[in-house]
């Protein structure tokens, strides 16, 4: 096994994180696999939903097993393009595991390297810079409960205030803290992320986010007055989402799994 320390601050001086590779000595796993696809359906129905932003930001997913582990895009291909031989894995440290030719981004192990390591519920972190995102991400108000899907995040999301590109570790601890134990992070002038129990989860999170995102702006739009639920009503409306709704097992996702084979089965490669 071959490895050196890991990269400093004044080595994320580019999108590029250096390629420091360890040998992985065990075989691929059927779960492994399984998380490969799932990791690699979710950039390619991103594509498919105009989520992606040409080769930037990153979905991550845990490798199931005792290691910290984890599976990120790697820099240079289009969300479109994506296999899952094609992710890169690595550790917390931001080494590579294996063989593969490509490097991860910086951002993205700076990113989801810190929320890997601090939130172990957290199988899979989606970090986008959506349109809807980004605009809501720029208000101070942030997201306000105004629909029923917005109100799913009620209590539920924190709020980071933008230092620059994501390519110092300095800022991992800020962003464990201030995501905290909440599903959702606005990074504010900057995008949104999401994270849940599985990639089927967080896919689901982030649709409902930006969605809810989209239905604000529009309101706002108007320049007429908002119309606000009542706060026990919003607490009622959020219980019910996370309580009855929100634990069954990514329903949604077997759904979007035949919506993609359909199309172009190929992310399972």
């Amino acid at each position: 096994m071959t490895t050196t320390s890991a990269p400093s601050d004044a080595e994320f001086s580019s999108f590029e994180l250096p390629v420091t590779r360890i040998e992985d000595t065990g075989p691929i796993t059927d779960a492994e696999i399984a998380v490969r696809r799932d990791l690699a359906a979710a950039y390619r129905l991103c594509a498919k939903f105009g989520w992606d932003d040409l080769i930037y930001t990153h979905i991550s997913a845990r490798v199931p097993g005792p290691d910290h582990h984890f599976l990120v895009n790697p820099l240079g291909l289009g969300f479109d393009e994506i296999t899952a031989s094609s992710l890169v894995k690595i550790d917390l440290d931001g080494n590579v595991i294996g063989d593969s030719p490509h490097r991860p981004n910086a951002a993205g192990f700076v990113i989801h390297g810190a929320i890997h390591s601090a939130r172990e519920d957290a199988q899979c972190v989606m970090h986008l810079h959506t349109e809807a995102g980004m605009a809501l991400s720029t208000l101070e108000e942030g997201l306000l409960p105004l629909t029923q899907h917005a109100m799913r995040f009620h209590g539920r999301i924190g709020y980071h205030d933008y230092e620059g590109i994501a390519l110092t570790k300095d800022e991992q601890q800020r962003f464990i803290a201030d995501l905290g134990d909440n599903i959702a992070l606005i990074l504010r002038n900057h995008g949104t992320l999401t994270v849940g129990r599985s990639v089927g989860h967080a896919f689901t999170e982030t649709y409902y986010l930006d969605k809810s995102a989209r239905t604000q702006l529009l309101a706002q739009a108007t320049g007429r007055p908002l119309r606000v639920p009542p706060a026990e009503i919003i607490d009622l409306t959020v219980s019910q989402w996370v309580n009855d709704l929100g634990t069954s097992n990514d329903r949604e996702w077997p759904s979007l799994l035949r919506k993609l084979e359909r199309t172009d089965p190929s992310y399972k490669d």
